[in-house]
């Protein structure tokens, strides 16, 4: 019978594992405290003068969060590292939207050895089973313990973690894996050991970790492929010298492939003269060479939409990732009539909760465009293509007209959008926290901001992890603007426990309506109004400075009393490592704005509507 392992056993063992996620890529831990992690952590610290950026964070799910900023932010996946017990389950959260929203994550979580578990042993729990449900790919060590497996399996097991991760860019998205390691004590090594084992990976030459990522086409890490049958089958369906919109939602490619994503849409817009409705989060808003509508949801007013698709019955949609989140755009693709495409990032998963798209291309659309037959690109866009853009273009800019006169003397949130995405410099990225300020940004940005990077977590469209995400972001990008509301803020209130490691620069723009002022505008509030409690039940306001926790942590704030001062305010804060600013809002009252600006974008919509029929539509 073999007896249990050394502890230095279980250090070594936990070094192969990291070196070998090393040099298949992971630059970066995320270490929550434990004892039965005891050799992750010092192989981790063991490995960090090689190269490897080591965080620390007691809270797991802000853990997990802020490694889901990194990944969001770099492509590549972060490992997280927590001990046994109710610690994985706190992972859960973050391991839904890496999920959903095609972000590698790497989780790695210590257990108990076979023996100890289903027998009342202490913090022994099926957690092996905890995030199975989210994940590419579940990696369990040998169940007697890390220990028992050789280098061979333990690299083999990194290998096969990190292509699961990853992703192959064409069919398989990225996406959260988790790695199960169960570790026999004793787990405790003594600092001789270490020591020496410390001077022994400082001679080694090159270092076991932290090596360039391998890569191969149509890897996740590398360039993009796409299968001849997969492609072919999406390219038959669209014809660019019929009419058509293209319809882009949040983007969801790895960074290295953006470039090459906006230049194969402006290709197909060039050749096809068809709009591009862009998501707030889609990346394309001011892009150059690239026509944009971005008020969709307010020109797309009940029995409007129909007008501008000309012969709705044949109208052709090309659709870029998921859908983005306008009720009225989804109402208004379910009616049309003609084909309907979808491009996906490297996402085979169905993403048509509107069950009319045609055909699924999975391999980007980059690949989709190089997979067009030769002859495609002969010619130039055709005249009823560029009529309907035209009146797309004529809507939005009317549409613009009334926003930007009705919105100049507002203080409110969507005011508070428009004024932002003018002020901010552009390339400077933002993250938009759910649920108004994606909403309010989606439909009151102003089209004439620059360009900038826009990120959101919208694959499960939560509020946890808000702060933590946007951490890992600043941290990953090397600064970052985050907009958030005040509950989705304090939902995550450990992520300003982030300040102290984090090296990016983050300034947080926070709308202190005093509770959750989504829910204003949807239909809840009765008549009579002491029916329901909608404060208690729905809104939720919590008495809590937030200046004064974010003091706590050692984080400087300001209030800006109005949007007179948001300039100055930003000048201030975008100087700072991280900073945050406090906006006041009456949610009742912005709820009021919102839909007074529907309407009115709603009855100027319908008037251009009536004057398609007797000539060209006029702009106030």
């Amino acid at each position: 019978m073999v007896g249990p392992p050394s502890s230095l056993a279980n250090v070594r063992a936990a070094l192969t594992l990291l070196s070998a996620l090393g040099r298949g890529g992971l630059a970066d831990v995320v270490l929550c405290p434990g004892s039965r992690s005891a050799p992750l952590a010092v192989a981790a610290a063991l490995l960090e003068p090689g190269g490897l950026r080591l965080h620390t964070a007691i809270d797991e799910r802000s853990a997990a969060f802020f490694a889901l900023g990194l990944g969001r932010g770099s492509g590549l996946p972060a490992a997280v590292i927590t001990t046994s017990g109710t610690a994985v389950a706190n992972l859960l959260p973050a391991a839904v939207e890496s999920d959903f929203g095609s972000i590698p994550l790497l989780l790695l979580t210590a257990d108990r050895p076979a023996r100890l578990k289903g027998c009342g042993a202490n913090q022994s729990v099926n957690q092996e089973a905890f995030l199975v449900c989210s994940c590419r790919w579940l990696g369990c060590g040998a169940s007697e313990g890390l220990a028992a497996m050789g280098p061979a399996a333990l690299e083999t097991m990194a290998r096969d973690a990190l292509a699961a991760a990853c992703g192959d860019g064409v069919g398989r998205s990225a996406g959260p894996v988790h790695l199960n390691l169960p570790f026999d004590e004793p787990l405790h090594a003594g600092g001789g050991e270490l020591t020496q084992l410390a001077v022994t990976l400082a001679g080694q030459t090159p270092l076991p970790c932290v090596s360039a990522p391998a890569t191969s086409p149509g890897s996740a890490m590398g360039s993009v492929t796409v299968t001849a049958a997969t492609s072919l089958a999406a390219a038959a369906g669209l014809d660019p010298d019929r009419p058509g919109v293209v319809v882009a939602g949040p983007w969801r490619g790895v960074p290295a492939a953006w470039p090459a994503h906006v230049e194969a849409l402006r290709r197909w817009q060039r050749r096809s003269g068809w709009p591009v409705l862009a998501d707030a989060l889609s990346g394309l808003r001011g892009q150059p060479e690239l026509d944009t509508v971005i008020a969709y949801d307010l020109i797309l007013a009940e029995g409007c939409g129909a007008e501008l698709a000309a012969s709705e019955a044949t109208l052709q949609v090309l659709r870029l990732g998921p859908l983005p989140a306008s009720r009225r755009l989804q109402r208004w693709l379910a009616g049309q009539g003609g084909p309907q495409v979808l491009v996906s990032e490297g996402d085979d998963r169905r993403l048509d909760p509107l069950r009319v798209v045609r055909a699924q291309c999975s391999g980007g659309l980059a690949g989709w465009v190089a997979a067009q037959p030769e002859g495609t690109w002969d010619g130039n866009a055709a005249e009823p293509s560029l009529a309907l853009a035209s009146q797309w273009r004529q809507a939005e800019t009317a549409v613009q007209a009334l926003l930007g006169r009705e919105l100049a003397e507002e203080d409110g949130e969507p005011a508070l959008a428009r004024r932002l995405s003018q002020l901010l410099p552009a390339g400077l990225p933002v993250l938009l926290a759910n649920s108004s300020p994606v909403r309010d940004w989606e439909s009151f940005a102003d089209p004439a901001a620059p360009p900038r990077p826009m990120h959101g977590f919208r694959g499960a469209s939560g509020i946890d992890g808000t702060l933590s995400s946007a951490c890992g972001l600043a941290e990953a990008l090397g600064q970052l603007v985050l907009v958030s509301g005040d509950l989705a803020l304090l939902h995550d209130a450990n992520g300003w426990l982030w300040r102290p490691q984090l090296r990016g620069r983050l300034t947080v723009v926070l709308i202190d309506n005093g509770g959750g002022g989504i829910f204003e505008q949807l239909p809840i509030r009765t008549e009579p109004p002491a029916a329901l409690d909608f404060e208690r039940l729905f809104a939720m306001p919590q008495p809590l400075d937030p200046l004064a926790l974010a003091a706590v942590h050692g984080v400087p704030g300001r209030r800006v009393e109005n949007l007179d001062g948001l300039e100055s305010g930003l000048a201030w804060a975008l100087e700072q490592p991280l900073a945050l600013l406090v906006l006041t809002s009456e949610r009742r009252r912005d709820a009021a704005l919102r839909q007074r600006l529907r309407t009115m974008a709603a009855e100027l919509a319908a008037a251009q509507a009536a004057a398609l029929a007797t000539g060209p539509i006029a702009t106030p």
